[in-house]
């Protein structure tokens, strides 16, 4: 019997071998168990090791970042409800005209799901659409700008169809009107190379990249207005008190170096795996599409492949691939017995039929092609059968 496929590193990758490394060195270290914080020797050890993963954090994200810029978080959903709230509240506290925020449709839940709480605060908040290809475009946010605007939050790229934003040109955009440009870049920090420059805020997560569940890091330039969220204590400048995971930091760190070490070469051979796969799966008379244009090239993670089965639904898609060894998600999530369509594909103008049979199959450069193949010869069959049932 073949071992089990897990094909959804973009939900949470396995840990790699340097986290574990990096974890283990921290146990054996003298300063295990040592608040960072305390003045002793112990203390200050600890705190030398967390400064050595905050420098090493801001030369992978590059863009100008400094070191000093680093505020350890827990990840993606702390990343984003600190950097959203926080960065508009700061705007707004250095110029009150400044209530308008700009969230694209396709930010993760844990963005989107800000935008109540921020209009119970006298926001208004208003969403940027992409396009079929599931890219917002720059004149898209430009038409959007104004002197009210205070904070706009573009993701680096989907979690769901894998599309990379411009950001870089979003981000200049922003600056121009007066605002504050974060991207969470939880899905592609560390897959393919981006340029930070226009940033203020970049929210990177470890479990996405084989590093340990729990870790992550906002990087928040020091001219940037961020009001924090919880208080007591003053750590990491007071936008995120509270005593230091250093093990996590050292892990998260290492993964980090590791990934963008060889990123080029990994980025390449992933891609190539990821386009024989669409090729496999999209092929002539399967019944399956791609959820965009964008298959694999420079706009697409090399690692999601992101397709749909019109006339399926994604539940019994990831229920039969399961029972037959292989791990996958939906972008459709089921909630209370009835499955409803993925916002992101929604938001691309894709009908409720189409993303109803949504799938999303992730992996990186430890994920062979002879088990992709194996993989997609397995969806396609499933397929089928659950045509012909009807």
């Amino acid at each position: 019997m073949m071992p089990y496929l897990y094909l959804d590193y973009a939900a949470s990758a396995p840990l790699r071998d340097v986290a574990r490394e990096a974890e283990m060195a921290y146990e054996s270290s003298s300063f295990a168990g040592a608040n960072p914080n305390s003045l002793h020797s112990l203390g200050r050890a600890a705190a030398r090791a967390l400064d050595d993963a905050r420098r090493e954090l801001a030369r992978c994200v590059g863009g100008g970042f400094r070191s000093s810029d680093v505020v350890f978080t827990s990840g993606g959903t702390e990343n984003n409800n600190l950097a959203v709230m926080g960065m508009a509240y700061g705007a707004k506290g250095r110029n009150r005209t400044r209530t308008r925020v700009l969230l694209s449709a396709i930010e993760h839940d844990s963005g989107l799901d800000l935008a109540p709480a921020l209009r119970e605060q006298g926001f208004d908040v208003e969403f940027l659409r992409p396009g079929r290809d599931g890219v917002v475009a720059p004149k898209t946010l430009e038409q959007a700008l104004d002197n009210t605007v205070g904070l706009v939050s573009v993701m680096l790229a989907n979690n769901e169809t894998g599309v990379i934003q411009p950001i870089e040109q979003l981000g200049s955009l922003a600056h121009d009107a007066g605002a504050l440009f974060y991207t969470d870049a939880a899905q592609g920090f560390a897959k393919v190379r981006a340029d930070f420059s226009q940033c203020d805020g970049v929210g990177i997560v470890g479990h996405k990249i084989g590093a340990p569940v729990g870790t992550g890091a906002l990087l928040v330039r020091s001219r940037c207005p961020i009001r924090p969220r919880f208080f007591g204590g003053g750590q990491e400048r007071g936008v995120r008190p509270g005593t230091q995971d250093v093990r996590g930091a050292m892990a998260l760190s290492a993964t980090a170096r590791f990934c963008m070490r060889d990123l080029d070469h990994t980025r390449s051979l992933v891609a190539g795996n990821a386009s024989g796969l669409y090729e496999l799966l999209c092929g002539p008379n399967t019944g399956i599409v791609p959820t965009t244009s964008a298959v694999v090239d420079d706009t697409k993670l090399p690692g999601i492949v992101s397709i749909m089965v019109p006339g399926v639904d994604s539940e019994s898609l990831v229920l039969q691939m399961d029972a037959r060894g292989f791990g996958v998600s939906a972008a459709s999530a089921c909630a209370s017995g009835s499955l409803d369509p993925s916002h992101v594909l929604a938001a691309m103008g894709i009908a409720r039929a189409e993303s109803l049979g949504s799938l999303r199959i992730s992996f990186d450069e430890r994920v062979v092609w002879d088990d992709l193949e194996r993989f997609g010869s397995e969806l396609v069959d499933v397929v089928q059968v659950l045509k012909r049932r009807g």
